[in-house]
């Protein structure tokens, strides 16, 4: 777990200050500089951008990670390389023509339920094919164990433009109008600036051949084509349903509750960026063992600090939303309906990076496909219904059933379990901290509120947890921080 724990820890702190810089915007600077149709905007055209990248993609990011450790040469990797650079195109090209051809045809129900949203519309595709390359010269990074740096440009580098950008439509030297369109550049600077990355981590030999196993990656590119549409749109495809229904602005409320739930899983991206590579290696060296134990470690670290954030945001959820313009308040039942899902999701470790290695992958193919016909009806009958409550109700519902699915999956056909004795101590300890602060309100000032409960949970938290000795990895760092306390 060593080059795990380094490079989670520097991935943890990037993403938390990506995250940070990501709260900012979203919180306060969208709120504050741009009106809620032009922020719904926004929220849709990257949703759907993100639902059309695992297509754009191919399955590259992960069919690199998948295969890399098989070649066993080094003319063989770049020819692998060089196939999996070009492969993308395979699909870019007759859906962007697709697209094209049949734009008028595939906008219709969006733009006939909001208007103001036809002249954006056309770049989904364009920042949906950035998002597909920046993620394929991510993953040649990642399989010669570096993410820290790529990690850097995705939750960083784009928000620090964003924020740029939204300090120049404040300044009036952009429009909303254009301010959307500049979102659009953000994207291809990061895909760029991860290409030059990626090629200063290892320069590639381009070889045009096609590998040998071609069939065989074709095939887990297929597969990963339509796994990672499940678990992209999961993420993402009640924003794009939402606008079918509802006005457009209601994105930009679902958008804030959104953003404050994903900080849950902050530590789960940041450790899956090596922890991934490393799964890959292990399967592929039939080492069941280490494996396992991996399994048991990354849930146990996960939910330790995932459920540590989880509880720090419910129990001030109330003077967050204190904070910001009052018109964006009704999303508190949100918060709490997807963070369950988030946490759910830190729960099982490393179980993606599992499902995607095993040879029995296209099984869950048709999980995944049922899942997310579920999920499209759900918000068919809950978001016209309840608005936005109905659409995190049906993310969580669809996001429980998917998930049980394959922990199950992984039990039977893998022989491997996640959770042990500390899981249900885990919870016990979340519980209790929940039930003692969340009724608890100080008379102070909200920011106030938040310092003074956010103290106390950690105190209490972190001590429950290292007495419980949850996870060894865990209090290690805890005794090694007192330590340093004491010296100083």
């Amino acid at each position: 777990m060593g080059i795990v724990i380094n490079q989670s820890i520097k991935n943890t702190i990037i993403t938390f200050l990506g995250f940070g810089i990501g709260a900012i915007n979203a919180l306060f600077l969208y709120t504050l500089f741009l009106e809620k149709q032009h922020y719904g905007i926004v929220s849709t055209v990257l949703s759907g951008a993100n639902i059309m990248m695992p297509l754009m993609a191919f399955g590259a990011q992960n069919t690199l990670i998948r295969f890399f450790s098989s070649y066993k040469n080094q003319k063989e990797r770049d020819e692998f390389l060089t196939f999996m650079l070009f492969l993308p195109l395979a699909l870019i090209i007759p859906l962007g023509l697709g697209f094209y051809i049949f734009y008028d045809d595939i906008s219709h129900s969006w733009i006939e339920e909001n208007p103001t949203l036809k002249p954006f519309f056309w770049l989904i595709p364009v920042i949906g094919l950035f998002m597909a390359y920046f993620e394929v010269f991510y993953a040649w990074a990642k399989v010669h164990m570096q993410s820290v740096m790529g990690n850097f440009i995705s939750e960083v580098l784009v928000r620090v433009i964003v924020m740029g950008l939204l300090f120049a439509v404040h300044f009036n030297w952009l429009s909303k109008d254009t301010f959307v369109y500049c979102v659009a550049l953000a994207y291809l600077a990061q895909m760029i600036a991860m290409k030059l990355y990626a090629i200063s981590v290892k320069m590639p030999v381009l070889r045009l051949v096609i590998p040998k196993n071609v069939k065989e990656i074709i095939q887990y590119s297929g597969f990963i084509i339509v796994s990672g549409g499940v678990a992209v749109m999961l993420v993402d495809f009640d924003k794009v349903m939402i606008p079918q229904y509802k006005d457009i602005s209601q994105n930009a409320l679902y958008a804030v509750a959104i953003f404050i739930s994903t900080v849950i899983i902050v530590p789960s991206r940041a450790m899956t960026q090596i922890i991934a590579p490393i799964t890959a290696k292990l399967m592929t060296e039939n080492k069941h063992d280490e494996l396992n134990d991996l399994y048991k470690k990354s849930a146990i670290n996960l939910q330790v600090i995932g459920g540590f954030i989880m509880i720090l945001i419910f129990v001030n959820i109330k003077e967050m939303y204190q904070l910001i313009p009052k018109d964006y308040s009704g999303g508190i039942l949100v918060v709490f309906l997807i963070g369950l899902s988030k946490f759910y999701d830190v729960l099982l470790g490393n179980n993606n990076s599992i499902i995607v290695n095993t040879k029995h992958y296209r099984t869950v193919l048709l999980f995944g496909v049922f899942t997310v016909v579920l999920m499209i009806v759900l918000n068919m009958i809950f978001i016209p219904l309840y608005g936005i409550e109905g659409s995190a109700f049906a993310t969580l519902i669809t996001v429980m059933i998917y998930n049980t699915i394959k922990l199950f999956f992984v039990i039977k056909k893998m022989d491997l379990y996640p959770f042990t004795n500390n899981t249900l101590k885990s919870l016990g300890i979340l519980s209790l901290c929940f039930l003692l602060f969340y009724f608890w309100d100080f008379p102070f000032h909200a920011i106030i509120n938040i310092g003074l409960k956010s103290i106390l949970v950690t105190l209490l938290y972190v001590f429950l947890s290292f007495k419980a000795n949850l996870s060894e990895e865990i209090n290690s760092v805890i005794i090694k921080t007192l330590k340093i306390i004491r010296m100083n």
